[in-house]
């Protein structure tokens, strides 16, 4: 069982940044590859990155390529997305993702999820 706490979100202007933590429970934390999705009014959740459980392959969304960066602490219990260049169509719910095995892009395949953290993003 994993359980994962985002925090980190708020409210940016258009072009600014954030940094969201997600703080995972358990001893085997550095067994899992975790993920970043969001979720917009009225839309699907959706793949935004993904890393391996070492952090050495990581993936990205292509909106989001070259903006946000994904990391990950393995001492800490702890995997990062920095945001930069915000955009409003940025604006969502963003979960932290927990599965076993390669990185998934599909929400229907994640073993577990955070409760969520919103960014605002204004224009």
């Amino acid at each position: 069982q994993v359980q994962l706490v985002e925090s980190g979100g708020g409210l940016v202007q258009a072009g600014g940044s954030l940094r969201l933590s997600c703080a995972a429970s358990g001893r085997t934390f550095s067994s899992y590859t975790m993920g970043w999705f969001r979720q917009a009014p009225g839309r699907g959740r959706e793949f935004v990155a993904g890393t391996s459980w070492s952090g050495g392959t990581t993936s990205y969304a292509d909106s989001e390529e070259g903006r946000f960066t994904i990391s990950r602490d393995n001492a800490k219990n702890t995997v990062y997305l920095q945001m930069n260049s915000l955009k409003p169509e940025d604006m969502a719910v963003y979960y932290c993702a927990a599965n076993k095995g390669v990185i998934r892009r599909a929400p229907g395949a994640v073993d577990y999820w955070g409760q969520g953290t919103q960014v605002t993003v204004s224009a």
